[in-house]
């Protein structure tokens, strides 16, 4: 477990994590995920600290409004999505938005991806090289 620092990318939104890297990296190719590229870390909400912005993210729902998409208002940068899946909470954070993980660290960690188009939250697609 490692702190990580990450922001958006005109830097109204700041946060820092608890990362377990050994435990990987998400993709889904659920449509909105396919969209933004979403590669992720999940985290138990506890893991997460949001230093400033508040007032600067937006936040997008869709289909069933089960998860929050959270972006900055300013620069359009996704920076995290909350919800809760089988397993309980969590806080997703965007691998992208992280400013202090050294590529090699994530590039080592394990990758899952899911068939969120599917809702099929097991099986991974066949497919994953687009995402």
């Amino acid at each position: 477990m490692k702190t990580y620092h990450g922001s958006c990318h005109c830097g109204a939104v700041r946060y820092e994590a608890d990362i377990d890297l050994a435990r990987g990296t998400v993709k889904c190719n659920c449509s909105i995920c396919t969209k933004m590229r979403f590669w992720a870390v999940q985290l138990p909400p506890a893991s997460f600290r949001l230093l400033q912005g508040r007032e600067a993210l937006r936040e997008y729902r869709f289909h069933l409004r089960r998860d929050g998409h959270n972006f900055c208002g300013a620069c359009g940068i996704n920076i995290f999505t909350s919800g809760a899946s089988a397993a309980g909470p969590f806080v997703a954070v965007t691998v992208g938005s992280l400013d202090d993980m050294p590529v090699e660290e994530l590039l080592a960690a394990p990758l899952r991806v899911f068939d969120g188009r599917n809702d099929n939250w097991v099986t991974p697609p066949g497919e994953t090289r687009h995402l």
